[in-house]
């Protein structure tokens, strides 16, 4: 069976639903068995939409605990889901929304480290359900994984890839935050951002951050802005001392490699953020 696919998701839609809903029910919350019929229906969801991946809402409303279906609008749906703000609150008018569930097409219900970063983010229990096909035989449903938040983070080292949630940006964000203290603010992009007219790295937006051009070596915490096949810096890493630099390339697990050789010639400009100070 496949690796478990890495889910990418919209911060910006998702956090604005979750962080105004009323907070979970408790036994639900702690792991209250779902009704029969509400796993029947995420389970038939997930078979109808193989080799998609299908998303919903689990609430509770004034007819009991239900399953409601949501659209998933990622651009790549067999690998990723992207639920949309409206489907969210159209699920919160019909109740009280105790969990999210998404399903693993052709994958084991593991949860991804993106799945256990946005279960936090979201403070709901997250479901994931198994779909795969026997050639030849209809879709069928496998295992079946709740997560709840429970204080987990990403490592900076070793973590899965997965555009919008864990990438290059995300990795600079987690390291300013955890290492130096720095809040960074959080950007929606699009999958292939740079071929699309954004610029996520522009030197406006980075100085708005706080951060300056700098000349010479690097120091430690010295972000570094690449260039890879494209017109525009698209990718970004942590200077983190030593010849070394912390980085996120799509497809791969995260790294401190050694900063040099095709780094260091696809490196467009290198910042400094005023908090570090020059050393």
């Amino acid at each position: 069976m496949a690796a478990s696919p890495l889910p990418a998701y919209s911060e910006a839609e998702l956090d604005a639903r979750f962080t105004t809903s009323s907070p979970p029910r408790a036994g639900f919350f702690m792991g209250e068995t779902m009704l029969q019929s509400t796993l029947q229906a995420i389970q038939a969801h997930a078979m109808a939409e193989y080799p998609r991946e299908c998303c919903g809402l689990i609430v509770a409303g004034s007819d009991g605990e239900a399953y409601i279906p949501c659209r998933n609008v990622a651009t790549t749906p067999s690998e990723h889901f992207r639920l949309p703000a409206e489907d969210f609150a159209d699920a919160e008018d019909r109740g009280e929304v105790l969990a999210v569930v998404h399903s693993h097409p052709n994958a084991p219900a593991i949860a991804s480290d993106a799945d256990r970063v946005m279960c936090e983010a979201s403070g709901l229990p997250w479901h994931i359900v198994s779909v795969g096909q026997v050639t030849g035989a209809d879709p069928e449903c496998g295992d079946f994984q709740t997560i709840e938040p429970c204080g987990y983070e990403a490592p900076l080292v070793g973590r899965q890839f997965a555009h919008g949630v864990l990438d290059c940006y995300s990795l600079v964000r987690d390291f300013y935050a955890r290492d130096m203290g720095i809040r960074l603010s959080e950007y929606e992009r699009e999958d292939d951002w740079w071929e699309k007219g954004q610029d996520l790295y522009s030197l406006d937006r980075l100085r708005a951050e706080g951060f300056d051009l700098i000349q010479g070596e690097p120091q430690r915490g010295d972000m570094v802005l690449m260039q890879i096949r494209s017109e525009v810096p698209n990718h970004a890493g942590v200077y983190l001392g030593n010849g070394q630099m912390l980085h996120h390339l799509h497809g791969r697990l995260s790294e401190a490699v050694i900063y040099g050789g095709m780094w260091t010639e696809r490196t467009r400009f290198i910042v400094r953020h005023r908090e570090v100070g020059h050393g």
